[in-house]
């Protein structure tokens, strides 16, 4: 199997990197995370790029130049793949173009309910019954591209925002790498 070269774009914790380096060891899974790219500079998701020895690069996206940067990397490292893991800027509409049809991305409700940021939130706030997430094609509108794939549960009267996290991180982990495997297997 030919593995596509990907980077993973990260903000925080990287427990979705983590998770993703962890099935991309599998001989039989469709990616090598070849780079990883934060634009938080204390981001915990660098340590898992540093103990795997994958190259990383943290960029400030203030930095009108940004965008070159990050071209200029993925082209270094032949990225043909981008998987977005708790990134929370906007993707640049360069990117898009030039990666049409190859950027995804994880939110956590299952959309298009609860795009954006303060997810657990507004879901206890509207009393939904069920949650979870959705791995989904980057496009130029925020949380908007075609859905790959989604997962719920069904939320209790104990849940609060911590929960709803704890509960739906869980779902990613096996969701994200789902989501590649069905990409990839109708390529």
């Amino acid at each position: 199997m030919v593995k596509r070269r990907t980077c993973v774009f990260i903000s925080g914790q990287g427990t979705n990197l983590k998770n993703l380096i962890s099935h991309s060891r599998d001989n039989s899974f469709p990616l090598k995370i070849s780079l990883v790219i934060s634009n938080n500079k204390n981001a915990n998701g660098i340590i898992y790029a540093k103990i795997n020895k994958i190259p990383y690069l943290i960029i400030n996206t203030e930095n009108h130049n940004y965008e070159n940067i990050v071209s200029v990397n993925l082209k270094k490292y032949k990225i043909n793949f981008i998987c977005l893991a708790g990134y929370m800027k906007i993707i640049s509409g360069r990117l898009l173009k030039n990666f049409k049809k190859k950027i995804i991305n994880i939110h956590p409700s299952l959309l298009p309910k609860f795009k954006g940021l303060n997810t657990f939130k507004r879901v206890l706030k509207n009393k939904e019954v069920k949650t979870g997430c959705t791995v989904h094609y980057v496009n130029n509108k925020l949380d908007d591209g075609d859905i790959i794939s989604k997962k719920f549960f069904y939320i209790n009267s104990k849940d609060n925002e911590k929960t709803l996290k704890h509960k739906t991180q869980i779902l990613e982990y096996k969701a994200y790498p789902e989501a590649i495997i069905k990409i990839f297997s109708n390529y």
